[in-house]
């Protein structure tokens, strides 16, 4: 699912709201999900999971074409931990 067929399912099942609230009401939720791993923050939503940011050290990659020996440097990832909830609704539900 891409953000456009989440706000459209979510506006068809909120006909009382305008399409274009809904629209700014996912980009907001959005927003701040991504300020919070900004600011290193963990964001929980319970039943769903939680994000947090994890910090990877600097280290020597390889090249794979050349085999060359190259400079990795540090950075911070986004992380996502599947909730107790999500992770009992995939294991148990049948394909």
């Amino acid at each position: 699912m891409i953000k456009s067929e989440l706000i459209q399912k979510i506006a068809a099942a909120n006909p009382h709201l305008y399409h274009r609230d809904v629209e700014r009401i996912v980009n907001v939720i959005f927003a701040e999900i991504v300020d919070a791993l900004a600011r290193g923050d963990r964001v929980e939503l319970r039943g769903f999971g939680a994000f947090t940011v994890k910090h990877r050290a600097p280290r020597v990659g390889r090249n794979p074409r050349t085999g060359a020996a190259v400079s990795v440097a540090e950075k911070f990832v986004p992380f996502f931990k599947t909730g107790k909830d999500l992770r009992e609704r995939l294991n148990d539900s049948k394909h």
